[in-house]
């Protein structure tokens, strides 16, 4: 098989993974969650939305919490080094980016987002695909000139939950598009688990043949059917070398109820049982790819032991396997 030999991971807990829990995570556990990923290599990581919280109370501590990383002594040696990314799905939140930004402690990169489909992406942002796209080429250039990287997301490119079957061509040309307007990079995201290997392996090699570079794409994966990490196998095959996930498998569509109260989220969910929801496996899929040679710059033990802590974080068991099972032993164990 041919595969990289070193990729960068980027992990979404604080912000996608904790989105989907029907508790709000206290703001204390994202912080010390992502120094310690910060500690652990991680370059890159999601942390907040800058979205109205009236619809999304997990991130009403948005705020606090960019302030406390930009002020932590832990990582003050460390957070130069690393891209802070924030959703920002619409222009108050962008604003809301920028100003932050001037202020010493604003996102070094926000994420804005569209679906191939239709009624998926009014569903997200509450704009017709055309009115989005305008949006996005009048905020992308102002968060560049704030110093601001933006991330250009395409979603339900194997699949729509509401529409169903949707057309893989569609989405390399939303990809283009958004590196055309100002995107630093763009995130090819499975947002329901309906991507399968096969056209998995398919459409990144068709991104590839459009967009070379690989370092302008970043892979995204539910595992909701459980295929995550055979995507995951598929997409290294193709070549791909910038991946996300969150520990446990946790995450997806925002909550529709938080600590004891229904808050609207993006309304009722796709799936009958929402614990089925939830990304690839941060911990699984690091343990995997250095088994498999590949060179991902993070410190594997200390991951395991933040897997475990994330599990009492949320109160329950979650879906990683390697942080129970361990890693495969490089040399003779002695027994």
């Amino acid at each position: 098989m041919n595969y990289p030999k070193k990729v960068t991971i980027g992990d979404i807990t604080v912000r996608d993974g904790f989105q989907h829990e029907e508790i709000f995570v206290p703001t204390d556990a994202k912080v010390w969650l992502a120094e310690q990923l910060i500690i652990a290599g991680f370059k890159n990581i999601e942390v907040t939305n800058f979205g109205n919280p009236r619809g999304m109370p997990q991130f009403k501590d948005s705020d606090e919490l960019m302030k406390r990383l930009h002020s932590s002594k832990k990582i003050a040696d460390l957070i130069n080094d690393v891209t802070i990314t924030a959703v920002t799905i619409r222009e108050r939140a962008i604003e809301r980016a920028i100003e932050a930004k001037k202020e010493g402690w604003g996102p070094d990169r926000i994420l804005l987002m569209v679906s191939t489909s239709e009624s998926h992406h009014r569903k997200n942002s509450g704009l017709s695909l055309d009115e989005y796209w305008k949006m996005s080429e009048e905020y992308i250039k102002k968060a560049n000139d704030a110093g601001i990287k933006v991330n250009g997301t395409v979603s339900t490119i194997w699949g729509c939950p509401i529409e169903g079957p949707t057309e893989m061509k569609k989405a390399v040309g939303f990809a283009k598009r958004w590196l055309d307007i100002g995107a630093s990079d763009v995130e090819h995201a499975d947002h329901d688990g309906s991507a399968s290997p096969d056209r998995v392996f398919k459409y990144y090699s068709m991104i590839l043949d459009a967009i070379p570079d690989t370092s302008k794409h970043i892979v995204h994966f539910h595992t909701t059917r459980g295929w995550g990490m055979a995507n995951v196998l598929a997409a290294l095959q193709a070549g791909m070398t910038h991946y996300e996930s969150a520990l446990g498998g946790i995450g997806g569509q925002p909550a529709n109820f938080v600590s004891g109260v229904p808050v609207t989220g993006t309304g009722t969910y796709y799936y009958a049982d929402p614990n089925l929801a939830g990304l690839v496996s941060t911990e699984d899929m690091i343990v995997m790819m250095d088994e498999m040679g590949i060179d991902t710059g993070i410190d594997i033990n200390e991951l395991l032991k933040m897997g475990n802590m994330v599990e009492k974080i949320v109160g329950r068991r979650l879906r990683s396997e390697s942080i129970k099972s361990g890693r495969i032993p490089k040399t003779l164990t002695g027994r």
